[in-house]
């Protein structure tokens, strides 16, 4: 199972982390209900609910195992020094502006974004259209600060900073300015 998006990968994260919280609940509702009991728990009984927390244990770890590779930028993030991206894009930061052209990108490009800053620590945040992240860096004044991301999904998204840099820094906003076509009128 793979995730083209964050979207979808978070849609998951909700329901699977859903359930998980509901049969934890059971386990501390299960605790209470023998705290109130006059008759002490046998040993016997002691015996499901120690597998019932073992079992509780190997699903979470399971999820976190089973969702590893699921998420789409990992293995693109881990073999990073074998990746060639298909655009480059350079962004200088300062005084509170990004220096930035419109970018257009194709569905399914690796994209570099390469952003510098002569000042201050600032954020270069991704966004879609309806105020949700895509992705997100630090921009260190005289450090490499790049991120390399596939754009798998069409629109038109926004850049902001996502790192205070004062008051000034509030207003780093930059509406629309990547674009990413090849989609078809569904946008998938």
């Amino acid at each position: 199972m793979t995730f083209e998006t964050s979207v979808e990968l978070l849609k998951f994260h909700n329901v699977a982390y859903t359930v998980y919280a509901m049969i934890i609940i059971s386990v501390i509702a299960w605790f209470a209900y023998n705290l109130t009991r006059t008759e002490k728990a046998k040993p016997i009984v002691r015996i499901p609910f120690y597998l019932y927390i073992g079992f509780l244990v190997a699903m979470g770890v399971g999820h976190h195992i089973f969702t590893y590779n699921t998420i789409p930028w990992v293995s693109e993030d881990i073999m990073r020094h074998n990746v060639t991206p298909d655009k480059t894009f350079k962004i200088n930061i300062a005084n509170h502006k990004f220096d930035m052209e419109k970018m257009e990108i194709k569905k399914g490009e690796k994209v570099l974004f390469d952003a510098h800053s002569s000042d201050l620590v600032y954020g270069f945040g991704l966004f879609r259209q309806d105020g949700s992240m895509i992705s997100q860096m630090q921009v260190n004044p005289g450090s490499k600060n790049d991120l390399l991301w596939t754009f798998n999904e069409c629109g038109e998204f926004d850049v902001r900073s996502t790192e205070y840099a004062g008051p000034a820094g509030n207003d780093m906003f930059v509406k629309k300015v990547v674009v990413v076509t090849g989609c078809d009128k569904k946008g998938v």
